[in-house]
């Protein structure tokens, strides 16, 4: 039987409902939890002077990460529940409120944070002893470790502290009203001879639409809704980019990307030989994109025409095809992944139904209370966005991986580097699959344009989204940037990375308007770790394409340790070593021979 709609995901297991006793019993629990590990911080950590008896040290820590894992726990469940409705219903008023008063929960969560990062820095010197005397903190020596090594860049405690209670009203305010406005934006647009209001995610999604008049008129409807929203966009972004820079500067940080370095687990030597290689291959990228103008036969490519279809491919499959085309072919790739997503469907773990009101885009979020993931996307009977469901799938078979192995709340944070791998291990297995299949000249030329379409976005326009929010930052830091200022950085960004494979006429102004990653405090640099996750999960296929289903096993405990040591050493598990051009450059001879590929069928 066909589903007539995507699904709508149900969140039923976790708690009834927003006012439910289940829901107010927990939020309680959290705040006596709060209220306690902040008692046993100020009671017993804040006189330590690293001086203290070994056996006193290791108790207080093991302490500690017992109850740090359980209001972790707590919370993370508590404040996904609350953005199952907030991304699904951005007019809920009652999750609204909930969701302001979980940002003051959050706040002293942040605050218990700042203490606990003193306090390791404080005993840093003694974790080795420590280590020997409790088999829980050596299950926890990274997280412990890194802590001591992030503990020199804090601000006093009464200085993290003040800053935490402002983000309140300063970076999570502004990240909000970005989020209200983008989701509740819509604009009338004529779309297969009828005029159509749109929200802006089926706006934006246009762009791929087969009829190039329609996307074009896409792009210009585009225009002007971005144009009438951006002083508040601008004024959002502007905020929280002076909150970073202010605070940085504080904490002896060398720039924004020295933060962003560190909470990816990787290295500047890692982060620069994987931009080298990335910006070395910009004119094999760049042909693909010529050889696609001349396939629609233009001179050049506007920006509404890299999304367009290219090559014959089904368009319009049912929710209930593509589910189907995901299991066969994750249960080629091992059993375990097939039995997740399985599960993932069967219980309605997937909201890909598009609606007004409803976020853009796609994500996958843990629920920690119930050991599980909810995926939300925006299906639209695309090939693309299979592939996009079999991404967040991936992300939720990550998770699936670390709460089977019996991961801790600490354990289980994995950097945005990482958090890729599985997600483009996934959409991979399902594209190169397909790929097999081709019947015909014009499909493998369809799904040859996706895999590039998808590899220039998180190779080329990745690199012009890290040139964009790297000058942004550094303007930033002299005056505040008006809205024309921040499209002129845009358009600079991406003339620099896609060159003359577009036409300069038409690029793409308003990508700041729309990414809610560049409105993210806490995770500057947010894109560049999509490039990793794409190169390095291409690594990785390509040693399970050589050692077939014994991969399998090592690929599982990978992702189950992924917040367990640093990237460079997770890859040498597999004989990668990620600090030279060289493992990024033959990733992306994968993508070389696709352009070869490409344009031999086009004819270019």
């Amino acid at each position: 039987m066909t589903t007539q709609l995507p699904p709508r995901w149900d969140l039923s297991n976790v708690y009834p409902a927003l006012s439910s006793t289940e829901f107010e019993a927990d939020a309680a629990k959290l705040n006596t939890m709060i209220t306690e590990m902040e008692g046993l911080l100020k009671e017993k950590a804040a006189g330590t002077t690293g001086s203290e008896a070994v056996g006193e040290l290791t108790t207080l820590a093991s302490q500690l990460i017992d109850r740090f894992n359980q209001l972790l726990l707590t919370a993370g469940t508590l404040r996904a529940y609350i953005e199952s409705f907030i991304s699904t219903d951005s007019y809920n008023k009652e999750a609204l409120r909930r969701e302001s008063e979980f940002d003051t929960v959050g706040m002293k969560i942040n605050q218990l944070e700042v203490l606990v990062l003193a306090w390791i820095g404080k005993v840093a010197p003694r974790l080795p002893e420590m280590f020997k005397d409790e088999p829980k903190l050596e299950a926890h020596r990274y997280f412990l470790e890194e802590y001591a090594r992030q503990s020199k860049y804090m601000m006093s405690e009464a200085e993290e502290m003040l800053a935490s209670e402002l983000k309140l009203t300063g970076s999570n305010a502004w990240s909000k009203l970005q989020g209200m406005i983008t989701s509740q934006a819509s604009a009338e647009v004529e779309v297969d001879g009828e005029v159509q209001k749109l929200p802006s995610p089926a706006l934006i999604n246009l762009r791929s639409h087969p009829d190039g008049e329609t996307r074009k008129r896409g792009y210009e409807v585009e225009d002007k809704l971005w144009t009438s929203l951006k002083v508040p966009l601008a004024a959002a972004l502007n905020g929280i980019k002076g909150e970073v820079n202010a605070l940085n500067r504080r904490r002896g940080r060398e720039d924004a990307v020295h933060s962003a370095i560190d909470m990816a687990h990787i290295d500047r030597q890692t982060l620069e030989a994987m931009l080298g290689a990335m910006q070395d291959s910009f004119p094999m990228f760049r042909r693909y994109m010529q050889a696609k103008a001349k396939y629609l036969g233009k001179e050049k490519l506007p920006w509404w025409d890299i999304f367009a279809p290219v090559g014959e491919v089904k368009s319009d499959y049912t929710f209930d095809e593509a589910k189907e085309i995901i299991l066969t072919n994750f249960g080629n790739f091992a059993p375990e992944l097939k039995a997740f997503a399985q599960n993932a469907f069967d219980h309605n773990w997937i909201d890909a139904e598009q609606r007004d009101g409803k976020r853009g885009g796609a994500f996958c979020m843990d629920v920690p209370g119930v050991g599980e993931s909810r995926i939300l996307s925006n299906f639209d009977g695309s090939f693309d966005q299979i592939s996009t469901l079999a991404h967040e799938l991936g992300h939720g078979f990550h998770n699936d991986c670390a709460v089977k192995a019996g991961k801790t709340e600490i354990q289980k944070f994995t950097p945005m580097t990482l958090a890729e791998t599985a997600s483009i291990m996934c959409e991979t297995i399902v594209t190169s699959a397909l790929m097999k299949e081709v019947k015909n000249p014009e499909e493998e030329l369809a799904i040859l344009e996706s895999q590039l379409n998808g590899d220039s976005q998180v190779i080329v326009d990745i690199y012009s989204r890290y040139l964009f929010e790297k000058e942004v930052f550094e303007r930033r830091e002299k005056a505040e940037l008006n809205a024309d200022e921040i499209c002129e950085i845009m358009e600079k960004a991406q003339l620099a990375t896609y060159g003359d494979g577009l036409d300069e006429r038409y690029l793409q102004k308003w990508m700041w308007t729309w990414k809610p990653h560049y409105y993210s405090a806490g995770l500057s640099f947010y894109n560049f770790p999509y490039a990793f996750g794409l190169l390095f999960a291409t690594g990785l296929y390509a040693i399970y394409q050589q050692r077939g289903p014994a991969f399998v096993k090592d690929y599982m405990d990978l992702l189950a340790s992924t917040g367990e040591a640093p990237a460079a050493d997770l890859a040498a598990r597999f004989g990668i070593d990620i600090r030279t051009r060289k493992f990024w450059e033959d990733s992306l001879k994968v993508a070389e021979k696709r352009v070869d590929r490409y344009c031999e069928l086009v004819g270019y």
